[in-house]
């Protein structure tokens, strides 16, 4: 089971690096006003919410304790990323509010699963 766990956290953190590597290489098109969600940001966002629910439930099986109150806020955290970069994908440009909080929210939500204990 540990090696599962392990697989599924490998694939969690691929995705963390797929939907924030997609808002850094628009940095600059932040800057002009040009910028987009980039389809490997969706495919990022949406891999976090298939692993991180498997995670969830395979540390149940396992015994382990779930903090469900932490879980909880990057769920939420993780659906309002993964809605907002689902609903504005086909737009040429973002609003650089939004694509901004885009990027803070999924940084908020490495902060999250990293710091809170």
């Amino acid at each position: 089971m540990d090696v599962l766990i392990h697989l599924f956290v490998g694939l969690h953190i691929i995705g963390i690096a797929a939907l924030l590597g997609g808002f850094l290489t628009q940095m600059k098109a932040m800057g002009q006003g040009t910028a987009r969600f980039v389809p490997g940001m969706l495919h990022g966002a949406a891999t976090m919410l298939v692993t991180g629910v498997a995670l969830v439930g395979l540390n149940q099986a396992d015994g382990h304790h779930v903090n469900t109150v932490k879980i909880g806020v990057k769920l939420a955290l993780l659906i309002v990323i993964l809605g907002l970069v689902y609903v504005k994908r086909d737009e040429e440009r973002v609003d650089k509010g939004l694509f901004a909080l885009v990027g803070a929210l999924t940084t908020a939500n490495v902060f999250i699963a990293v710091l809170w204990t």
